[in-house]
């Protein structure tokens, strides 16, 4: 598996962000790149735009002259189609729209050597399907890079359906040279991010629809009990709701309208109204320099408790055990009855959701009448999200909050609605990600990479299942399902064959 030389020249065709952004990646790399675009004043502004950020970049002395000089010299400004026709590599980044794509890329198609690799960065389309219109199928691929391209590490190497090998193995070698994260995966609706990534936001939209939370709460949950580096909220902002919405109605409607992909009414009243997020100054939260964010749900102090009772493995959350011996709580262990994982705080009985809200699990004979969230990391992380049901005993929220906040953590509520935010959030991340395994889109590996590394999430998907057990991770679903009654809910097949057989998605240390 051999990557492209430095001595290859690699051609981008559009000078848009992405594409400039493509070009210093080349650049960095020690090719040659020439840049084409079909409006020379489009091809200027990138020109000037890569020639800026190595100026920032040598201002802060992050390079050097030479290095810079030599840069901007490899870069050669191409007048026509023509001046591609020596290119080893050719990486179209220009409008979504397959038959511009098709149309441009079968022009350059007939310039090129046999032997060029023809690459789209598109996001959405499919590779299958632009390969269909030329030529040459084999030898074109999805080359998906994540923007601004110069700093995010992830690159999905997608296989069309003619797509050789060979080409897919030379990009993928050609992207670990240019110090890139290659995954494979197959042509498909959202390839691996824009896919797994769906629930993400549609979660959180649903939550807000049904006034479980505000959006800085949700958020708050999101980034301060997940670990997530943004909410989906204020991501969405700074994606904009228009390409985020565009997306989820275009893999939803690929996929023939799959419940899981469903756009939201809310998003969509935000595109309808021209609220995009960071771009237009106002989006789920307003921007500005006078624009003031909205304060999360934060419980007010309470008593401390006097005694706590484990009843049960508490599995995932059982780092709250130790933490109680450490801020010098009285904690007992006592034998559950089967099934039973609660915590007994002053009489009061919390325990982590299990896709049910807490009045469910009351009527269920389930004396829990508080749930608390999943946490990425429950020893170190700084905050908690509770739920109590409205059958709860008088004070019981207080109890649970007063013994959390002894542990050290801000407290977050939200209404008792069944899987709470993170974990019916993690839920449907790894019932996703189990389905593009099921389905041969790409394998465990590639796909938590691939979150991990182009949407910054704390954990993957599936070793985030491996480590709360996929039994429960299908309960969660089970009861989400439900609950609500909705097909978005149904566990993927591997997910319920790992729930079954006790095997993980992972094994050894990438679990």
């Amino acid at each position: 598996m051999n990557a492209l030389s430095s001595q290859d020249l690699i051609a981008v065709i559009g000078a848009g962000a992405m594409g400039s952004g493509i070009v210093q990646v080349a650049l960095n790399a020690g090719h040659r790149v020439a840049l084409y675009d079909a409006a020379p004043a489009a091809l200027a502004r990138g020109v000037a735009s890569i020639d800026a950020t190595y100026r920032r970049l040598l201002d802060k002395g992050k390079i050097d002259a030479a290095t810079h000089a030599d840069r901007m010299a490899r870069l050669l400004p191409a007048e026509s189609l023509d001046d591609l026709a020596r290119a080893a590599l050719v990486i179209e980044a220009i409008v979504e729209d397959l038959d511009i794509k098709a149309r441009v890329l079968s022009e350059v198609e007939a310039l090129l050597g046999e032997h060029a690799i023809i690459a789209t960065n598109t996001s959405s389309l499919s590779v299958t399907a632009i390969a269909a219109r030329l030529k040459r199928p084999a030898q074109v691929a999805g080359l998906h890079f994540f923007n601004p391209a110069p700093l995010l590490p992830l690159v999905e190497i997608v296989s069309g359906k003619a797509t050789a090998p060979e080409v897919a193995d030379t990009l993928f070698a050609t992207a670990l040279a240019w110090h890139k994260v290659p995954v494979r995966c197959a042509s498909t609706p959202g390839f691996i991010v824009n896919r797994v990534a769906r629930p993400f936001y549609g979660e959180a939209l649903r939550l807000l629809a049904d006034c479980a939370a505000s959006a800085a709460t949700i958020d708050a949950i999101l980034r301060d009990v997940g670990g997530f580096r943004m909410g989906a909220f204020e991501l969405m902002d700074l994606i904009g709701h228009d390409v985020n919405y565009a997306v989820t109605k275009s893999v939803y409607d690929a996929l023939y309208q799959d419940p899981r992909y469903k756009p939201s009414l809310l998003q969509k009243d935000l595109v309808d109204a021209g609220w995009l997020g960071r771009k237009s100054g106002t989006g789920f939260y307003a921007y500005g320099d006078n624009a003031v964010r909205p304060a999360s749900f934060v419980a007010q102090d309470a008593p401390r408790p006097a005694q706590v009772i484990v009843e049960g493995d508490l599995g995932v959350a059982a780092p709250l055990i130790q933490l109680a011996h450490d801020a010098g709580l009285a904690v007992t262990v006592s034998q559950a009855a089967a099934g039973r994982a609660l915590l007994w705080i002053d009489g009061v009985a919390i325990a982590l959701t299990d896709g049910r809200s807490a009045l469910q699990r009351l009527a269920d004979g389930d004396p829990a009448g508080i749930v608390f969230d999943l946490a990425f990391d429950y020893r170190n992380g700084g905050a908690i999200a509770l739920a109590a049901a409205d059958l709860a005993q008088d004070g019981a929220m207080q109890t649970a909050t007063g013994f959390f906040q002894a542990l050290g953590k801000r407290v977050l509520i939200v209404d008792d609605v069944p899987g709470m935010v993170v974990m019916r959030t993690v839920a449907m991340l790894a019932n996703e990600a189990a389905d593009v395994v099921q389905q041969g889109v790409a394998s465990a590996a590639d796909t938590d990479l691939a979150m991990v590394n182009g949407v910054n999430y704390p954990r993957g998907p599936l070793a985030w299942a491996d480590l709360i057990g996929a039994a429960a991770v299908g309960r969660v679903l089970a009861n989400l399902a439900a609950a609500y009654g909705d097909d978005r809910y149904r566990s993927a097949p591997l997910l319920l064959r790992r729930a079954l057989n006790g095997r993980r998605f992972h094994t050894g240390a990438s679990a």
